[in-house]
């Protein structure tokens, strides 16, 4: 039996009228030994850009230029990277009309793309899915309520252990894992979790890329044909 670990960021403002792009970035750990060397790994990476940049306290994707941004996501050989890319301007306006709405539109982004970066390693026969136990994702704790928190859990665990219809009723998605135990969903600060510091990089090298042009090769949440 495994447990899978989920590390994961943002990047952009959910904002149709004023930018293209949100993107949610990060990594996918299939033990915990691989999550524990990862820490190790990028601690010291980190600390050489740090001292590189003369960056004082939190490293951000935002305060080192782009070609070490770059440098830093082709060296994060330390998991699996999976992002979510959002094209705003595919999204119903009225995705944007309230608070809630738009945090539910988000947490459902947020799990289409997590699932699909799971199911292609399943493909590829990273994971197998009678060994999966747990699942635990941590994502940037910004200014999340206990409510959202406990939303995002309940929706992952629905989609993973126990299954889901479509959003009319009449198809039926068997659940990935449906013998595990459970989806435990943490938010925390990115000041504690090196891991959050390195999907930060990962997701804010992939919008900027998107801004300029380039194609992620990567999961895609598209909505609207």
């Amino acid at each position: 039996m495994t447990d899978l670990y989920i590390y994961s960021d943002e990047s952009g403002v959910f904002d149709k009228v004023h930018y293209d792009t949100f993107i949610f970035g990060g990594l996918i750990f299939t033990s915990k030994k691989s999550k524990d060397d990862a820490t190790r790994k990028f601690l010291a990476v980190e600390r050489r850009v740090k001292s590189q940049f003369n960056i004082k306290g939190e490293m951000k994707g935002s305060k080192i230029d782009n070609k070490t941004k770059y440098n830093l996501y082709r060296s994060f050989n330390i998991g699996y990277k999976f992002c979510t890319k959002i094209e705003q301007k595919r999204v119903y306006d009225q995705i944007f009309e309230d608070k809630k709405t738009k945090q539910r539109f988000l947490d459902y982004a947020y799990k289409m793309g997590l699932k699909h970066g799971i199911m292609t390693l399943i493909d590829l026969g990273k994971i197998r899915v009678d060994e999966v136990r747990n699942i635990y994702v941590y994502c940037d704790a910004h200014t999340t309520s206990t409510n959202g928190v406990y939303e995002l859990q309940e929706s992952l665990e629905t989609e993973f252990k126990y299954g889901a219809f479509s959003y009319d009723f009449t198809i039926f998605h068997e659940p990935i894992f449906p013998n595990m135990g459970k989806v435990e969903v943490r938010f925390v600060d990115s000041k504690t979790s090196p891991l959050i510091r390195a999907s930060d990089i990962i997701s804010n090298y992939l919008y900027n890329k998107s801004n300029d042009g380039a194609e992620i090769k990567s999961c895609f949440v598209r909505i609207m044909p």
